[in-house]
């Protein structure tokens, strides 16, 4: 049973404070935000499942130990930043050639599909969110109360949930904001290009901060 890994105080503590970080302004709930509002709330869900099942990939990398590398190496963590980084820059580019902003609904799916994959890429390339899983999953971990491996497991199957429902609110919250920009004629024939001004917005913070 959970309980008897995991007390319902450290629960409890944990998914609030998962909430909480969650909630922050940072590069990924701003992309959900952003992506919401210029593209509709499917585009900012589907992103957010993409972050949630890279930090899936992140939680496996802390159980089994491989993200003290990225702590540890400078090489590792800088070359995983700039493949991150570049991938930013390559959406952004990508943004800048696209000259619709209507989705045709025959290409929805792979629509919907190539913002899934660019949350999992985002997520597994940002060794910064590998960090803060080795920093903060240990935090709640007690090795007297069974294995750390299916501790951390647990946690971060707790702290998926958590930004799921935060990033998942944040897209349909954002949203409401896409009818009163596709009503701007100025922010609508510029919208691809605000689009690009994210990416590389992040591909900076992702590479420098």
């Amino acid at each position: 049973m959970i309980f008897e890994i995991l007390s319902l105080e450290t629960i409890i503590a944990f998914v609030l404070a998962s909430v909480v970080l969650s909630l922050v302004p940072g590069p990924d709930n701003i992309f959900v935000m952003t992506n919401s509002a210029l593209k509709g709330w499917k585009s900012g869900f589907y992103i957010t499942l993409g972050l949630c099942t890279g930090l899936i990939g992140h939680t496996i990398l802390v159980a089994i130990g491989v993200s003290v590398i990225f702590q540890t190496s400078v090489l590792a963590f800088n070359g995983l930043k700039i493949v991150g980084a570049c991938y930013l820059i390559y959406l952004g580019w990508l943004s800048l050639k696209s000259k619709e902003l209507a989705i045709d609904s025959n290409d929805a799916e792979s629509v919907n599909r190539s913002y899934y994959i660019t949350g999992i890429v985002m997520n597994l390339t940002n060794p910064k969110v590998a960090l803060f899983f080795l920093v903060f999953l240990p935090q709640f971990i007690n090795p007297i109360n069974g294995s750390v491996t299916i501790q951390i497991f647990i946690l971060g199957f707790l702290f998926i949930l958590s930004a799921l429902f935060v990033f998942s609110s944040i897209a349909f919250l954002g949203s409401f904001l896409e009818g009163y920009l596709k009503k701007s004629n100025t922010i609508n024939k510029n919208i691809n290009k605000l689009a690009a001004l994210v990416y590389f917005a992040l591909a900076i913070n992702l590479f420098f901060l």
